[in-house]
């Protein structure tokens, strides 16, 4: 993912280390864009980081990591402390690289 938006990953970082996440800091930097979300709304430009059956819950293990940004929402699903989804909503429109 960092190869397609390394400014996102390096945001995510930097707020994932001031929020007291040190391990969720490293590994976002090896997270793999799966796929974007595909709700269409126009808010969101969530991305998928694992796979994962639609409609289903996660299940035991996982959190929400709710990040303070200077701009939009950010949102890590996380399961066992791998990052499975980067909620992405009412932000600016991301550049891919």
């Amino acid at each position: 993912m960092r190869e397609v938006y390394p400014e996102l990953v390096e945001e995510l970082a930097r707020l994932l280390e001031a929020d007291g996440e040190r391990y969720l800091s490293i590994v976002v930097r090896d997270v793999r864009l799966v796929a974007p979300c595909e709700c269409r709304d126009d808010f969101c430009q969530s991305l998928r980081t694992a796979e994962h059956p639609p409609g289903t819950p996660y299940g035991p293990g996982h959190r929400n990591v709710m990040l303070d940004p200077a701009e939009g929402m950010l949102i890590l699903d996380v399961v066992h402390e791998r990052i499975v989804y980067i909620e992405v909503l009412f932000r600016a429109p991301m550049r891919r690289c």
